[in-house]
């Protein structure tokens, strides 16, 4: 369980995130959405121990993270963009990465899964982009972490790469796995998503499954229903909206 309380977090003048109450609660996949500068990336940063908030708390299975940095190793972590020296092979990357988090890692079903076997002796700075995100893909669930964060999972991928990666995120739901998913395709949202969580101007906005949020504004489709939201919110009150048991 991820429990987050009164979450602050300020930029210079730039206030980010505005006492942000959320508990994520057993298995299950969680979009958190929002337009540029809502708060989103901050939240899952601030989870990661990658910023430190101005005021609030989180906790991970009811133990503060704060200067417990041991609780990452339940994390596994996809970036939108990993950095990683170019002259190393992908082998060496996946090395390095089990030396650093001091875990054994089983990548080799992933690897063969993706389709990865022949460039694993490729230096990073040969490989496409679409490739670089099977790597990384590799790297973020080879460790069979119990919470799970992706961030645009999907950048560059084909879609037959695209489809597993669907699969493989279905099937660590079923395992029991906690997965927060931070992405600008509504279609993988749909599809995906048990839940939706919608942050606008660094508070939480809405909160509940597609169906409420279609519900709510009339629409079929989640960018529509997102675009209906935001258009209510320059005309009323930015209470939370939550739809749910």
């Amino acid at each position: 369980m991820i429990t987050i309380n009164k979450l602050e977090k300020s930029f210079n003048k730039n206030h980010v995130l505005k006492g942000v109450d959320l508990e994520v609660r057993g298995s299950g996949i969680f979009a958190i959405l929002g337009p540029n500068g809502s708060g989103k990336t901050t939240i899952i940063k601030t989870i990661l121990g990658m910023v430190i908030p101005d005021g609030g708390s989180i906790e991970l299975d009811g133990k503060n993270i704060k200067g417990n940095w041991s609780y990452r190793n339940s994390i596994g972590y996809l970036p939108q963009i990993a950095h990683f020296p170019e002259n190393l092979t992908v082998k060496e990357v996946i090395k390095m990465v089990k030396d650093i988090r001091g875990k054994r890692g089983d990548e080799q079903p992933l690897v063969e899964r993706f389709g990865l076997q022949p460039f694993m002796s490729s230096r990073l700075r040969n490989l496409s982009g679409g490739t670089r995100q099977k790597v990384n893909i590799v790297l973020c669930f080879m460790f069979d972490s119990k919470y799970i964060i992706l961030d645009e999972p999907t950048a560059g991928l084909d879609p037959v790469a695209m489809i597993t990666l669907k699969e493989l995120i279905h099937e660590e739901k079923k395992n029991g796995k906690t997965i927060l998913l931070t992405t600008h395709i509504m279609e993988l949202v749909e599809e995906l998503a048990d839940e939706i969580v919608f942050l606008l101007e660094g508070k939480i906005f809405f909160r509940g499954t597609l169906q409420d949020m279609q519900e709510m504004t009339g629409e079929a489709k989640l960018e529509r229903s997102i675009a209906r939201i935001l258009l209510r919110n320059n005309h009323e009150s930015k209470e939370v909206i939550t739809v749910k048991a």
